[in-house]
């Protein structure tokens, strides 16, 4: 494969990623506070994509940063993880030992608060954090080896 294939494809996996983590959204799976930090490095990854195709003299150095942005996201889906699994604590804004905000008790907005450490959907005991962790491990791959093409 070309570097702009490969671009192409490690952009497109960022992309589905995101498109997933959005269908899971609209068919009632609402996103805890680690869910949508995990989103940010794939939009990311997809704008430094399309630079790096728009772009062409500099994909080599556009593919670091799309690596870049696949390990933040590959790491935090680790950390979301390990929240997930309590192998460590999480930030105390959404898991287990969060505070209640007395200021929005009487707030007309009832929103749902999804807790980082609550696993709401899982697949042969995966979660969502812990596919995205994997599959961004393999996007870092692909924008690693983006780089070393001619």
């Amino acid at each position: 494969m070309t570097r702009s294939q490969l671009i192409t494809l490690a952009a497109f996996g960022s992309f589905a990623l995101l498109a997933g983590a959005f269908v899971f959204q609209v068919i009632g799976y609402a996103p805890c506070k680690m869910c949508l930090w995990q989103r940010w490095p794939h939009a990311a990854a997809i704008a430094i994509g399309l630079f790096a195709i728009l772009l062409s003299p500099h994909q080599k150095t556009f593919a670091y940063l799309g690596a870049l942005a696949a390990a933040t996201t590959a790491a935090i889906g680790i950390y979301h993880t390990g929240v997930e699994r309590d192998w460590w604590k999480g930030p105390t804004s959404c898991s287990g030992g969060g505070a209640l905000n007395t200021t929005d008790l009487l707030s007309t907005d009832i929103v749902p608060i999804v807790m980082c450490d609550d696993v709401v959907w899982n697949l042969f005991g995966l979660s969502m954090a812990s596919y995205n962790a994997l599959i961004s491990l393999v996007l870092v791959g692909i924008w690693i080896a983006a780089t070393r093409k001619a």
